[in-house]
C-alpha cells in the first residue's frame, strides 16, 4: 500500500505570520496535516486555506463551553479524505485531543499537552486518558498518534528518559511524584508492549539528538514534538523542519513523517 505524508506542527498561535506557515506546509502537498495551537482567531483562516487547497475533511477539538480558559488553543486535522471523529474518554481539556478515523481504516489522534504549570493536573490527566485510550483498544487496526507532547526533559544516548516530574539531576520532584513521571512516560515508551514505536527514534537511533523547541535566547530545548506508530505501520521517513523555527514562524519545529500501512 503507497505511504502517506503526515506532518505535525505546533502553529504557536501566530497570527501575523500564518499566511507564512500555510505557504510551507501547502508546498509539502501532505496526505494529512495535524496542527496545534490554532486559536479562535485563526480556526476559520485555516479553515479556508487548507480547503482551498483540497483537504477536504478538515476537523478540530473542541473546547469545553463551560471552560474558564479565555483562549483555548485547539488540535486541528486536515486530510484529502473524508475522515470520522474517534471518542477518546476522560481528556480534562477536549479542545487538545482530536482522534480521528482515517478513509483507509487508520486512526489518527493529534495530542497538545498542556504544560506543566497548568492547574489540576492537567498534563498528567491528559496523558493518561491518550494512553488508556490507545492501550486499552483491542481492535487490530492501524494507528498513529503525533502532536505537541510537552515530553522529555532528556533523553540520553543509552535509551534514558527523563521527565518533567524530574529536576535536572534526574531526581524525582517530590511536588509532582510517581504518578506524574509515569503519565508522561506513557506515551513515550508506556505504549511499547502494544507495538508503537517513535518514528523519530526508529529512523535515526537512540542518540541522534535534535531538539524541536529551543529557549529563545540562551538555547537548550527539547524533542517536545513525535509522531508513534502501531505495528501495522512501517515508517519510511521523519524528519524536522527546523528551519521554519529558526526563521520565527512558530517555537517548534514541524515533524514530516512519510508511513506506510503494513
Amino acid at each position: 500500500m503507497a505511504s502517506v505524508l503526515i506532518v505535525s506542527w505546533n502553529l504557536a498561535g501566530r497570527v501575523q505570520r500564518l499566511g507564512e506557515q500555510a505557504e510551507r506546509l501547502l508546498a509539502l502537498e501532505a496526505d494529512h496535516l495535524c496542527l496545534q495551537e490554532v486559536t479562535p482567531n485563526t480556526l476559520i483562516r485555516w479553515e479556508v486555506l487548507l480547503s482551498e487547497a483540497g483537504y477536504d475533511a478538515i476537523q478540530h477539538g473542541e473546547p469545553d463551553p463551560c471552560t474558564e480558559r479565555s483562549r483555548p488553543l485547539m488540535v486541528l486535522v486536515a486530510s484529502r479524505r473524508a475522515t470520522k471523529r474517534v471518542t477518546v474518554a476522560d481528556v480534562p481539556w477536549p479542545e487538545r485531543v482530536l482522534a480521528v478515523k482515517l478513509a483507509d481504516g487508520t486512526e489518527l489522534i493529534n495530542v497538545h499537552s498542556p504544560i506543566s504549570p497548568k492547574p489540576d493536573l492537567a498534563k498528567v490527566r491528559t496523558h493518561e486518558a491518550v494512553y488508556a485510550h490507545l492501550a486499552e483498544n483491542t481492535v487490530s487496526h492501524p494507528r498513529i498518534l503525533c502532536g505537541d507532547l510537552n515530553t522529555p526533559r532528556k533523553e540520553h544516548p543509552d535509551g534514558r528518559i527523563w521527565t518533567f516530574a524530574r529536576d535536572r539531576y534526574g531526581r524525582l520532584r517530590e511536588e509532582r511524584g510517581e504518578r506524574w513521571d509515569q503519565a508522561e512516560l506513557a506515551l513515550i515508551r508506556g505504549l511499547e508492549p502494544y507495538g508503537f514505536r517513535d518514528a523519530f527514534r526508529t529512523i535515526h537511533g537512540p542518540t541522534r539528538k535534535e531538539l524541536s523547541w529551543e529557549w529563545p535566547r540562551w538555547g537548550g530545548g527539547y524533542r517536545l514534538d513525535h509522531l508513534l506508530t502501531s505495528a501495522e505501520c512501517t515508517v519510511e521517513d521523519c524528519r524536522y523542519e527546523h528551519e521554519w523555527r529558526k526563521e520565527g514562524l512558530s517555537d517548534h519545529s514541524a515533524l514530516v513523517a512519510r508511513v506506510r500501512r503494513g
